[in-house]
């Protein structure tokens, strides 16, 4: 297989910094916290794109045929990558991550942006989790 998966792998590394850094002392003062939110929902959106763009590439990569996988919705994406191992949460969880994704656009929004910053702990663990079973399964493939 020829997928390089690096640049999801250093997307999930920004993330994880930018999340750390948001929760150091340092965030503490107001302002820099909001520069803080705003680079957690910018490494959460460019994550959040990697993530799902690998796993349809993988998932394509990796049929047997081009009529094995129904990748033509997101949901079926998702479905998908449950059924093959890849992913930690199913798709009630990955609506939330969409939505988020969707909301990220409007971060002039303090709601909006307190709500997608609130979810990128947790896509930071989905992310991880994917790029370890795409490493893997690639190696064994």
């Amino acid at each position: 297989m020829s997928l390089d998966f690096s640049p999801l792998q250093s997307a999930i590394g920004q993330l994880e910094k930018s999340i750390r850094f948001a929760h150091s002392p340092m965030a503490e003062d107001r302002d820099l916290f909001e520069q803080l939110r705003n680079s957690v929902i910018q490494c959460f959106e460019f994550t959040y794109e990697l993530s799902h763009k690998m796993l349809r590439r993988f998932l394509e990569e990796t049929a047997a045929s081009p009529e094995e996988n129904d990748l033509s919705t997101f949901q079926n994406l998702i479905r998908t990558g449950n059924e093959k191992g890849l992913l930690r949460s199913d798709w009630s969880m990955w609506k939330i991550y969409r939505q988020a994704r969707t909301d990220s656009s409007h971060t002039y929004d303090e709601g909006k942006a307190e709500a997608v910053y609130a979810v990128a702990p947790d896509f930071l663990e989905e992310a991880r989790y994917l790029y370890g079973q795409l490493v893997s399964k690639s190696r064994e493939g």
